[in-house]
């Protein structure tokens, strides 16, 4: 093993720039899912109404049947109980039962194929187990299959109604983000469950942190390795024609993902039991590296790639959902290239905004666009972030979207907030004023409004009937008077009252 870690470790370091910009275009947090057959959709039709509601019958008795023997298993232990000692006697074997008719629930669900590579090591040989690539709720397959070891997950997911009161049976390591040590806390608690002489049930953990398409391992959390115990590495693949189980940030909603799951024959999955990885002393030491060489020997077994995402990238992509920002899914990829060209750090674009002397070409080429920027036009990074927002391939992108995208997502809060960033984009002579033709790219760019309407705004914010240029203020107040656009003021009424 420790030969294989050394193989591992000497990949790691012999890491190529070329490979690492390969792995950033890839998208780990998209998922199309779509019926393109009439087969399909008359398929699914028929057994929505011949086999979902059978099925749906049998998942809630599981499920109900599984909470009241949780609910008994739990009988008289508080929170402070279950973190406190390992369940023994009729309450462990409880366990066993439960997850017995939790491993029928998901028969009933369809999932009559799961197919077992390499064996499960002990709890002395790995006390922690990581599970990749996370893609789905349907991953609790692989823990009740695991025989319900002890996850490693938030704490809100306990309150679940009945789902809660299960995964509480499994003893789990939560984390409470409220809490400022929280993250000690729970490297704590994982090192005194993994050197503990007590029967704890194994530590599961899904490293990546968030769900996505199985394109790529993303980066590691380093938490699970911070212990230095041995790892049990453990792959999940979904097997199926049509992938209806991957839940991502831009995608099907879970329902959707449930309904069309529930429609078919048969699912499968395929858990790989990879062989313990022994840390090294400079693993231990490291617990980054540690998860790096974890996860570089996940993705050999699964053929696929690592790249660099990590769960703080999804928060970008949850920024640029709650404020409307079309391609939300492209943003990480952009301002992970971004990053390459230190335009993040430079704050490029900020500056640009700040300095401009007169507004920017609305379609600019590479050759402008690396011009502008100050970047060299020959590097690869250049030219991905260029071909990411040429949307019609064209040889040509609309800068003002590009600089309006950029410092929308890093510093809008708000409806509000877009807004005036749309006008500090495309604005010639400042904030204060601005004409028609300005007006018309701002609102498009910040609210998506049609040329008439934004025209209807435009005349009704003129002071006087032959003025060519708009108050920043009176358009907001022109806004905030019509009903469709009220939206924008309601997370601050002070500044709705302000502008009106």
């Amino acid at each position: 093993m420790d030969e294989a870690n050394g193989k591992m470790r000497s990949k790691h370091e012999d890491v190529v720039d070329a490979a690492s910009l390969s792995a950033d275009i890839l998208n780990p947090f998209v998922h199309r899912l779509e019926l393109d057959t009439t087969y399909d959709k008359l398929k699914t039709a028929f057994l929505t109404v011949a086999l979902l509601p059978f099925r749906l019958a049998a998942i809630t008795a599981l499920v109900i049947m599984a909470w009241l023997l949780a609910c008994l298993g739990l009988l008289g232990l508080s929170e402070e109980d279950l973190r406190r000692a390992p369940l023994t006697g009729w309450r462990r074997d409880m366990r066993i039962i439960i997850c017995w008719m939790m491993r029928a629930l998901f028969i009933c669900g369809g999932f009559h194929h799961l197919k077992v590579k390499g064996r499960k090591a002990e709890t002395k040989d790995a006390p922690v187990l990581a599970l990749a690539p996370h893609s789905s709720f349907f991953d609790a397959l692989p823990v009740v299959y695991l025989g319900g070891p002890s996850i490693v997950a938030k704490a809100e997911i306990g309150r679940i109604p009945f789902f809660g009161k299960l995964i509480n049976y499994t003893q789990p390591v939560y984390v409470w983000r409220e809490d400022p040590n929280s993250r000690q806390n729970t490297i704590k608690e994982i090192i005194e469950r993994a050197t503990s002489k007590e029967d704890w049930p194994q530590v599961m953990i899904f490293p990546e942190g968030t769900c996505t398409n199985r394109s790529c391992l993303i980066t590691f959390k380093s938490g699970a390795f911070y212990p230095g115990v041995p790892v049990q590495p453990v792959c999940i693949r979904y097997p199926n024609k049509l992938d209806t189980v991957t839940w991502t940030w831009e995608g099907p909603g879970a329902l959707k993902l449930l309904w069309l799951t529930l429609t078919q024959l048969n699912s499968s999955c395929e858990i790989e039991f990879l062989p313990v990885y022994k840390p090294s002393e400079a693993e231990k030491t490291d617990p980054k590296l540690y998860a790096s060489n974890v996860r570089r020997l996940m993705a050999e077994a699964l053929q696929i790639p690592v790249s660099d995402y990590t769960y703080d990238d999804c928060r970008i992509i949850s920024r640029a959902h709650q404020l409307n920002i079309p391609r939300a899914s492209t943003i990480v990829e952009a301002h992970k290239l971004r990053n390459k060209l230190g335009l993040v750090s430079a704050k490029t674009e900020e500056e640009l905004v700040q300095k401009k002397t007169e507004r920017f070409s609305e379609e600019v080429n590479l050759h402008e666009f690396a011009q502008i920027l100050r970047i060299d036009e020959k590097e690869p990074a250049t030219q991905q972030l260029f071909r990411i927002h040429d949307r019609q391939g064209n040889g040509k992108i609309d800068f003002e979207e590009y600089i309006f995208t950029v410092i929308a997502t890093a510093n809008a809060n708000s409806e509000l907030d877009k807004v005036e960033t749309s006008f500090e984009v495309c604005g010639t002579k400042s904030l204060s004023y601005i004409n028609k033709v300005e007006l018309r790219k701002a609102l498009k760019l910040s609210l998506n409004m049609p040329v008439e309407e934004s025209d209807k705004i435009f005349e009704n914010a003129k002071i006087d009937f032959a003025d060519t240029t708009v108050n920043f203020e009176f358009v907001l107040a022109a806004l905030a008077a019509r009903a469709e656009y009220s939206h924008i003021f309601a997370g601050n009424p002070e500044t709705r009252k302000k502008n009106i």
